[in-house]
């Protein structure tokens, strides 16, 4: 039986990707960089920060890598915040599994994660909230849901996660926990949706007889 639910942050909770795109394209502007192609845009994607920072500039090695990261720690997150679009029904789903799902949030954000629960009134919709800033090691390695599965006493058969990356792909699969695969088809996952309320339909969700 199902029992909990575990949620990547970007590209599923919202989508993110102008805002990583003004942020880190800041990031490198301040330093006289040109500005992401495709594939860094992809990587900062899904990656944490600092493995994202260490990506975008290592064609520049006239930028001292410590130079990049200590900038980054100075830049105010809250401009780019009006940039990230949450997903239309996330809170009508997220209100229909609470009273039989935990929910918990597995996510390569670090502080900036804090804010953006706050600032969307999400904070009491999530139980225990992993990022890469408290979880052993960040994603794609297990850890995270490792540590959300501890704080409940669970079994990874008795969990479901919901991702959208090559990297959420390989976090699901190394803890052994179920991928549903959000609005991203060439992901190898259990199921594929495109919105939330479609999750209701899914097997493991109908055997709950959640009522909309």
């Amino acid at each position: 039986m199902l029992k909990l639910v575990v949620f990547d942050c970007d590209g599923v909770l919202f989508d993110s990707r102008e805002a990583n795109r003004v942020y880190y394209n800041d990031l490198l502007a301040h330093f006289g960089c040109p500005l992401m192609d495709k594939e860094e845009m992809d990587y900062v994607h899904m990656h944490n920060v600092s493995d994202s920072i260490r990506h975008i500039f290592r064609k520049h090695g006239r930028i001292p890598m410590e130079a990049a990261t200590d900038y980054a720690k100075t830049l105010d997150y809250t401009p780019y915040l009006r940039h990230m679009l949450m997903a239309p029904d996330l809170l009508d789903f997220l209100r229909i599994i609470a009273p039989r799902c935990h929910r918990a949030i597995s996510t390569n954000r670090t502080t900036s994660m804090d804010m953006i629960l706050d600032i969307f009134g999400l904070r009491p919709w999530f139980e225990i909230v992993m990022t890469a800033a408290n979880a052993p090691r960040p994603k794609p390695a297990p850890d995270a849901l490792h540590v959300i599965l501890e704080h409940f006493q669970l079994r990874p058969d008795e969990a479901i996660f919901i991702g959208d990356s090559s990297v959420d792909q390989a976090h699901a699969a190394a803890a052994g926990v179920d991928l549903i695969a959000f609005r991203n088809p060439e992901l190898e996952a259990h199921w594929h949706v495109s919105r939330f309320m479609d999750i209701l339909n899914l097997p493991p969700f109908a055997a709950l007889e959640l009522r909309p």
